[in-house]
């Protein structure tokens, strides 16, 4: 009993295989990657953006190296500035989701305030209560 097709696989032959599927991925990561840097970059005009699609879809590969070599260093700020955006969105997000300060500052500031002696017990609580309930 044989499996079909199994004979003629060696080692070699998987190994060379798996490299050429892997190689083939990395190709089309860089295609999107340069893809999508020509596209978000706001340092090139229309018809810039549109000479360098049309170069690299018709000399692919000559067309992404000389893209990398030509504005590798812009396609890092950029993704750089991408990322930095993001995080400062997130953080936003966070801030205003948790709200600004939060309850526990108000009534740190409240507690403080009575410690102080600026207002008296009967205050404390009846600000603290509007604190609490939002």
């Amino acid at each position: 009993m044989s499996i079909v097709g199994a004979q003629g696989w060696h080692v070699g032959e998987v190994f060379l295989a798996m490299l050429w599927l892997f190689l083939w991925i990395i190709w089309i990561w860089l295609l999107i990657m340069v893809f999508a840097d020509i596209f978000r970059s706001h340092d090139m005009g229309g018809l810039a953006k549109a000479l360098w699609v049309i170069f690299v879809i018709i000399f692919p590969f000559l067309g992404v190296f000389v893209y990398l070599i030509a504005r590798g260093g812009k396609m890092a700020e950029h993704s750089a500035k991408a990322a930095a955006d993001q995080d400062a969105a997130m953080r936003q997000y966070i801030q205003q989701a948790a709200g600004s300060g939060g309850g526990a500052d108000e009534l740190a500031k409240l507690a403080d305030l009575k410690a102080k002696g600026v207002i008296d017990d009967a205050e404390y609580e009846r600000m603290k209560a509007k604190v609490i309930a939002g």
